[in-house]
């Protein structure tokens, strides 16, 4: 078997990551209209996000392995670089660069979707300490769920599980659980609900950077050997053609 081409996952990842800033900024706009109140907002909001993040994991999983978010991959390079498992440090960098640019053009999309501004920067400050305590805590606890799933055999039920937690955590967590620094620039681009002033970017992504580490560490601790599957979370494969046989009606590009 072989690996699906680099450009086909930058793809994927780029497609699934501003198909989940659609959903989050989307779902955020819609209800912020409809309903008055702040809890219904941020409920709303949260399921959105729950089901939306766990269709597109099945949808692009297959291709990418759905990183969707720079840490991951980042701590997908660091588990796997002694065992051969998962990405080299280059696909890191391309898929980081899918990821932040398919952010911004997710909530670019959103914008123009509900009638606004293309680009609306944030005016959402979210720059204090207790923050920045709940942005490692979402992403530690992110960072452990996925690959412990991966190595303990159960990555089958990471989309269902992955955006179950997210959902969760948007209601533990007082930063509302964003744990993505590519998802949080493409925030930074909508003055709506889901929004954050680029003047907080640099404590949010700094405390997820924290949070990654921490949750890296976790599972060190928890899951210190890398197990049978691992690799098909991080680095799914297609299967290759049998000599001889003749493409049906298309190639694999």
């Amino acid at each position: 078997m072989a690996p699906m081409a680099l450009w086909r996952r930058a793809v994927a990842e780029l497609v699934g990551t501003a198909l989940l800033v659609i959903v989050v900024v989307g779902s955020g706009i819609m209800a912020a209209t409809l309903s008055p109140d702040v809890g219904i907002q941020l409920l709303a909001n949260s399921i959105a996000t729950a089901f939306g993040l766990a269709v597109i994991i099945f949808m692009v999983g297959p291709v990418s392995g759905a990183h969707l978010n720079p840490l991951v991959s980042m701590a997908d390079w660091w588990l796997g670089r002694r065992h051969g498992l998962g990405l080299t440090a280059s696909e890191v960098g391309v898929y980081g660069a899918a990821q932040v640019a398919g952010a911004v053009v997710g909530a670019v999309i959103a914008n123009v979707m509900f009638d606004l501004s293309p680009v609306s920067w944030s005016q959402t400050a979210r720059d204090v300490p207790h923050l920045w305590v709940g942005e490692v805590v979402a992403t530690a606890g992110l960072i452990l769920l996925v690959f412990s799933l991966a190595r303990s055999g159960r990555a089958a039920v990471a989309a269902p599980a992955i955006g179950a937690y997210i959902g969760a955590a948007y209601w533990f967590t007082s930063s509302t659980s964003f744990a993505n620094p590519a998802v949080a620039v493409g925030r930074a681009f909508t003055d709506t609900f889901a929004g954050i002033a680029p003047s907080s970017l640099p404590g949010f992504v700094v405390a997820e950077l924290v949070g990654m580490v921490v949750g890296v560490g976790l599972l060190a601790v928890l899951y210190p050997r890398p197990g049978r599957g691992a690799e098909q979370l991080v680095l799914p494969r297609e299967e290759a053609e049998p000599a001889g046989a003749v493409p049906a009606g298309q190639g694999n590009g």
